[in-house]
Formats: C-alpha cells, structure tokens, sequence
C-alpha cells in the first residue's frame, strides 16, 4: 500500500488544529507538530515556518498562553496551553467547520 500524499493545510484551520491539541496537556512547538502529524497518520504535516508564527499569534490573540519548561530531550522550550478564552475560541472554530465541511460536501455531492 502506498503513503497517502500529504497534505497542505487550508489557512485558518492551522489554529483550529493547534487549538485542539492543546486541548489535552501543554505541549511544546515540536511536540504540537508531531502529535498533528501522528493523529493525521502522515496525511497533515504542519512546518515550523507556519507552526511558531501560529502559536505567537494565538498567545497574542489570549487563546493560548507559554511558559518555559525543560523539553523531553532536557532542551529549553516554550510549553503552550489552552486557556479559557482559548477553549471558547475552539467550540466556535469547531462549529464554523463543521458547517464549513457540511457546506462543501453538499457541493461536491450535488455539483
């Protein structure tokens, strides 16, 4: 069986992605990427050129907030969190795609 092609991600959903990984525990950048990447199984690779103006702009916006902390390679690294304004910001992401994707589907089913 052949890889599936990866994909580039549609501008904007880039934050929606970031918003619900951090759902869980505070990740780093890296970290962030690759558990993206894992849970897309290879399909969604997010790059670190797209990946850190993202999470600045997000801290900026209040949805998430950094911290330092030691990576699990003892390296120095900012951890991000989801905070409350973020969590909002994420049930509102999900309901604009889900009506995004339903929108597209009724297109492409009756086109």
């Amino acid at each position: 069986m052949t890889k599936p092609k990866r994909l580039d991600l549609l501008q904007g959903t880039l934050d929606l992605l970031i918003l619900r990984t951090l759902q869980g525990d505070p990740m780093h950048g890296w970290a962030i990427s690759e558990r993206i990447q894992q849970i897309s199984e290879d399909v969604l690779q997010v790059n670190q050129g797209s990946l850190y103006p993202a999470l600045h702009r997000l801290e900026h916006q209040g949805w998430i907030a950094a911290e330092w902390g030691v990576s699990e390679l003892g390296r120095r690294a900012r951890f991000y969190q989801l905070t409350s304004a973020g969590k909002k910001q994420l049930q509102l992401e999900r309901g604009n795609w889900d009506r995004l994707s339903s929108a597209i589907g009724k297109v492409l089913e009756h086109a």
